[in-house]
């Protein structure tokens, strides 16, 4: 993890755009167009552990790749609300870093602090990585050509600060020898074509110069633009700061009320509930309250007729005693048919074993009779 610092300086500090939409819109007519959008979770490092990362949006914002034609630089810009939370100018110096299939992160030493991007998608990270690292080639490309026009700017002010009194000592020359060179030797000639080349080198010197002071002031009235963007926009902060106040007050006014309200509205519910019981319990009763007059005139009428269920009652009562008295005298015949019956039986079991002996005592004397008679039988053949 890179070093960071204890605070990040603010925007005002590091002379950058204001935040919001229409710092964005004054950065397109300032010469910046966004060549590369996407969205993304912002995070920063916390300055205080230097290792945990802190949310700089509660949702995923619009980050983009903004190129400035002007100063031929290129920044990464995130807005959220009326808020800037990237502001960082790319440098050759700057790696992006993929340290998870969806997170990346890269340090500005300017911001003095290190951002990190939360992708939804591994394919969005690696567009975003690739677009850092073409941006780096251009802004170091765009460096080199920078320096090389300061080198030959120099060098064109060196040539012309050693050349002007060459042609100073030329002209004096020239001037004192002119009825000398009424009619022209060669070494005359030689040094009017000298002169001709550094007339022509400090015309070039002075055509340089005010280009630079061209550009020069160019730069100082797009600063004095970003000066006055930069005064509007924190002008505007404090005005949104306060409107966000008095709506955040407004808020908290209006969430009290609806709270009331709700309070209310649940009493008035809470009535209304017992109110429809009360209504069931009430539609309930007085249905109970028919069924019991319903019941009650029942019950009259039944008391009209009860003297002669009693009476029919009495007659019953005198038929129930007889037939309970009839009743008991067939009990008793029953009884006496039962010893009867039993008598019977025992007398019949007797008559049986009697029975069965007699029988087995003629078995027996048929035996013998059938062996006397095959005897006899035997005696009328042998005889």
């Amino acid at each position: 993890m890179c070093e960071v610092g204890t605070r990040p300086p603010l925007a005002a500090e590091r002379g950058e755009p204001p935040a919001g939409a229409a710092a964005a819109e004054r950065c397109r007519d300032m010469g910046e167009q966004p060549i590369f959008t996407t969205r993304a979770h912002v995070f920063q490092i916390d300055p205080s552990t230097k290792k945990n990362w802190v949310p700089a949006s509660k949702q995923a914002v619009t980050v983009s790749y903004f190129y400035d034609s002007t100063r031929n630089s290129y920044r990464i810009i995130s807005v959220d609300g009326a808020k800037v939370i990237i502001n960082s100018t790319i440098t050759p110096n700057m790696t992006f870093t993929k340290t998870s299939q969806k997170f990346g992160q890269w340090a500005d030493s300017r911001a003095n602090t290190v951002f990190g991007l939360g992708f939804p998608s591994e394919q969005q990270l690696t567009k975003f990585a690739e677009k850092f690292q073409e941006v780096k080639e251009a802004a170091k490309l765009a460096r080199d050509r920078s320096q090389e026009k300061i080198e030959t700017s120099s060098n064109h002010s060196q040539e012309s600060g050693r050349e002007t009194p060459s042609s100073t000592r030329a002209s004096s020359v020239n001037g004192t020898d002119d009825e000398k060179a009424s009619h022209g030797g060669p070494a005359e000639a030689h040094l009017k074509s000298e002169n001709d080349k550094l007339k022509i080198a400090l015309a070039q010197s002075s055509s340089n110069v005010k280009k630079w002071e061209t550009e020069l002031q160019t730069l100082r009235e797009s600063n004095a633009r970003l000066t006055t963007a930069l005064q509007e926009s924190a002008a505007s902060i404090e005005h949104w700061k306060k409107q966000f106040s008095a709506c955040k007050e407004e808020n908290d006014q209006l969430r009290s009320k609806i709270e009331e309200l709700e309070e209310q509205c649940n009493e008035i519910n809470k009535e209304k509930e017992r109110n429809a019981q009360l209504s069931r319990r009430l539609q309930e009763l007085e249905t109970e309250l028919q069924d019991k007059e319903l019941e009650l005139e029942e019950l009259r009428k039944q008391g009209e007729v009860i003297p002669q269920l009693m009476s029919e009652c009495e007659s019953v009562s005198q038929q129930l005693q007889a037939a309970e008295k009839k009743n008991k005298d067939l009990e008793e015949k029953v009884r006496t048919l039962r010893t009867e019956v039993e008598e019977s039986k025992h007398r019949q079991t007797n008559l049986k074993t009697e029975l069965k002996n007699f029988l087995d005592v003629l078995d027996g004397k048929i035996d013998e009779l059938h062996d006397f008679r095959q005897g006899l039988s035997k005696l009328g053949v042998d005889n």
